[in-house]
């Protein structure tokens, strides 16, 4: 059986963190990418503000509310 993830933000480490907490309060699983760390890691390059975050697909309807709300809440 495949696992269907869907990339719902892209931001830095600490926005990332943010919301996965929420998700995770609110029984969503999710997954990080974290972009600069591989690239560190590896002895390379890369833009700060490309960590991904995704989610299961079954999942999506479920998070929407909650990461319109954390914009929301961001961007105020």
């Amino acid at each position: 059986m495949k696992t269907e993830y869907l990339k719902i933000y892209t931001s830095s480490l600490i926005i990332i963190n943010g919301i996965r907490n929420l998700l995770a309060e609110n029984n969503i699983t999710s997954l990080v990418k974290n972009h600069p760390e591989s690239a560190r890691l590896a002895g390379f390059g890369s833009i700060m503000d490309s960590v991904e975050l995704y989610i299961l697909k079954k999942d999506l309807e479920k998070s929407e509310p909650i990461l319109n709300a954390f914009k929301k809440e961001i961007n105020s």
